[in-house]
């Protein structure tokens, strides 16, 4: 009997017999859908978000808005093209209770807007929410003019007590933990009295292309932004207060949710097409392109989409990360199979996310016959013939993904909770297995 069979929540990660040849076509992208769900609530007008991503996260944030008393009808868009959500905005108002889950946007995006609801917002989460960093947030509202009870814990649970309308103005964060503080503001800003500017002072500010991608979206609904990247003071937002439009938007893939099933193409040496892949973007898995294709592979991006194919070799790599974190537990599973040592630098912060992932890396690939060893600011692979056994995920995405690109290379590889994948990814399992189709085995 495997442990497998007695314990359900292990999933055997398909192992490849061959390689891959597959289109998959990847869901919404996460990133893109809460930020609109955000802009869309705090709107003049109503405006349509179509092709949204459907995951627990997504889900989060479309059920906590619903809670402060905006409209949200999920359907077919207009012209029939495919499901959509209607945004209608209303007045904010409280009481009321928000479960964040564990998705860092819920938790830190929409404090700011509760300070515009008319009564309390209580936030809470789930048990790991409580140990993620919140206080840059939390500060920076207090400086604004908003009260907020968290009995001093700078973290979840918290109490935001919404007056209607924030005063606004200036205000300085260290934003060095989570990019997420300064977008957290800038979404709410031109709701503000006085609009907002954010300070950085931290000496590091990780996952830059996020902020950017919350600038080009307020941009995109006629909010005026000042920012470092147009010719802006260094490390300096600035939103002015303004009435925001209802739009039509139809949410990009999720490119770093595309990750595994590109990293599917260079364990195998195989070929994955992704249809829609944007020819201009602001999402961090963009930089997959440049990355895999360092590894080992080469991509074709025209404006059907992405192919990316496997060379039969992976070479290590060392890189700086500190853009795209996110992408590091993909590229660790990746770097573990490679022909010589990887370096990932620049992503100390990621002890801060959905858990500790360096420590977590570390540790699951080793038990499986790794040699990885932590940094200060990241990790060091030096590739060695792994061998089965259980992956263990830490109720993080992230983690499951990574341990079904090593499972494809290695026989034997069970994946622990491979369903927290649905935190972003629904259908994991069957997109995974399906990429595959005859040249995946189960656990073999």
């Amino acid at each position: 009997m495997t442990e497998s069979s007695v314990h359900p929540a292990l999933w055997p990660a398909p192992h490849a017999s061959g390689a891959v040849d597959a289109t998959v076509t990847v869901p919404g992208s996460k990133s893109v859908t809460n930020r609109a769900l955000v802009l869309a609530a705090l709107s003049s007008e109503p405006g349509w978000l179509r092709r949204p991503l459907r995951s627990r996260d997504t889900l989060l944030m479309a059920q906590a808005l619903r809670t402060m008393g905006v409209g949200i009808e999920e359907g077919i868009g207009p012209d029939g093209s495919g499901e959509a959500w209607r945004v209608i905005p209303a007045g904010l108002h409280g009481p009321a209770t928000v479960d964040v889950g564990n998705a860092g946007t819920v938790m830190r995006f929409l404090p700011p807007v509760a300070t515009l609801a008319d009564g309390p917002v209580r936030f809470d989460g789930d048990a790991r929410s409580y140990e993620r960093p919140l206080n840059g947030v939390i500060d920076a509202l207090r400086t604004l003019g908003a009260r907020i009870d968290d009995e001093a814990r700078g973290a979840l649970p918290l109490t935001v007590h919404g007056a209607g309308a924030l005063e606004g103005g200036s205000v300085e964060i260290d934003a060095s933990s989570s990019s997420q503080f300064v977008s957290a503001l800038l979404l709410s800003a031109p709701r503000f009295n006085q609009g907002v500017e954010v300070r950085h002072t931290g000496s590091t500010l990780p996952s830059m292309p996020h902020i950017r991608m919350t600038v080009d979206m307020l941009r995109a609904i006629g909010a005026q932004v000042d920012e470092p990247e147009t010719g802006g003071e260094p490390n300096v937002w600035r939103v002015s207060h303004s009435a925001l439009l209802g739009r039509d938007l139809t949410v990009e893939p999720d490119l770093s949710n595309a990750q595994p099933f590109l990293a599917a193409a260079l364990v195998t040496g195989g070929r994955v097409t992704v249809p829609d892949w944007p020819l201009r973007t602001t999402q961090p898995g963009d930089a997959l392109r440049e990355i895999f294709t360092t590894m080992g592979g080469s991509c074709e991006l025209t404006e059907h989409g992405l192919t990316f194919t496997g060379s039969g070799r992976i070479h290590g790599l060392d890189v700086d990360l500190s853009e795209v974190g996110e992408l590091t537990p993909g590229i660790a599973a990746v770097a573990a199979l490679a022909d010589s040592p990887s370096t990932l630098r620049g992503v100390a912060h990621l002890r801060l996310h959905e858990t500790d992932r360096l420590a977590a890396l570390t540790k699951e690939i080793n038990e499986l016959g790794g040699d990885v060893t932590e940094t200060a600011d990241g990790l060091h692979i030096r590739p060695r013939p792994l061998h089965g056994g259980t992956f263990h995920t830490y109720d993080d995405h992230r983690m499951a993904t990574a341990g079904s690109i090593i499972g494809l290379a290695v026989p034997g590889v069970e994946i622990e909770n491979v369903g927290t994948t649905a935190k972003t990814l629904p259908d994991f399992p069957e997109m995974w297995t399906a990429m595959l189709g005859s040249t995946g085995t189960a656990g073999a």
